[in-house]
């Protein structure tokens, strides 16, 4: 099977690379990047491999079972946790709403391609095998993407801001804000950012500047560069949640 057309880290590299010598037992049309792999914000070790799969054929039990059996043999891997991959048919690629077979968090189960992921696979998706995303799936329309991201605020991270036993948490923090800035200027000017620009942002849009500085250290500094004070956990999710529960709010009443 054809591998990487760019380079990135030596350890991803291999993992890619072993990954997609894997590939040809599940007879494969195409393998994408999408997120940080694909928009050139990707750090190694800390940054998700995300991955689309199509496949030739219904993915039946015989396919479950030999995904399953795929990333068992990933497993030994120092980055093998991070790779997570949606496995599409070419029949099954035009409804957004459809769940389909996925590794990731080192199980199996069924989620959506969204439109967001969609939209980036368009503009930015990396072809690390087979066919482009544009040879198979759907274009984004402007609404359905504005459609979604809004929907997104509102029913996922909206009640999430009332549940303080989150936001001592690292991931909950992060991905909410850049998410919040990335979601903003989607539906400002229709297009994505990656999330290195979205941490740019956000100061701007109102939020705390010591989170914000906290989460580009963890990112793109030294990880563990020393210790965490105490009580800071729960200031950084007391500070986010105050934050957030107004701007989301802003946000959906602005562009509901």
């Amino acid at each position: 099977m054809t591998t990487l057309a760019t380079r990135t880290d030596a350890l991803t590299d291999a993992l890619l690379d072993r990954f997609l010598g894997e590939l040809p037992a599940l007879a494969p049309v195409a393998v994408w990047a999408h997120g940080s792999l694909a928009g050139g914000d990707y750090q190694e070790g800390r940054s998700d491999l995300d991955l689309i799969a199509v496949l030739d054929g219904p993915i039946g039990l015989g396919t479950v079972w030999k995904v399953a059996e795929l990333h068992a043999r990933l497993r030994t891997d120092p980055l093998a946790p991070l790779l997570h991959c949606t496995y599409l048919t070419d029949e099954t690629t035009a409804d957004p709403e459809r769940r389909h077979l996925t590794w990731a968090q080192s199980r199996l189960f069924r989620r959506t391609v969204t439109p967001v992921t969609r939209r980036e696979l368009h503009t930015f998706g990396r072809v690390l095998y087979g066919k482009a995303p544009g040879e198979l799936l759907a274009p984004v329309p402007d609404r359905q993407l504005a459609d979604f991201v809004v929907r997104d605020q509102r029913d996922f991270w909206r009640p999430a801001v009332d549940k303080p036993r989150l936001w001592t948490q690292d991931v909950w923090v992060d991905l909410a804000l850049v998410t919040l800035a990335r979601a903003t200027v989607t539906l400002r000017e229709g297009t994505l950012i990656s999330k290195r620009e979205a941490l740019e942002l956000l100061p701007g849009l109102g939020a705390p500047v010591e989170v914000v500085e906290d989460i580009a250290r963890r990112r793109y500094g030294q990880e563990g560069g020393g210790p965490v004070a105490a009580g800071w956990r729960e200031r950084r999710g007391e500070l986010t949640r105050d934050y957030l529960g107004q701007a989301i709010d802003r946000l959906v009443t602005s562009y509901a």
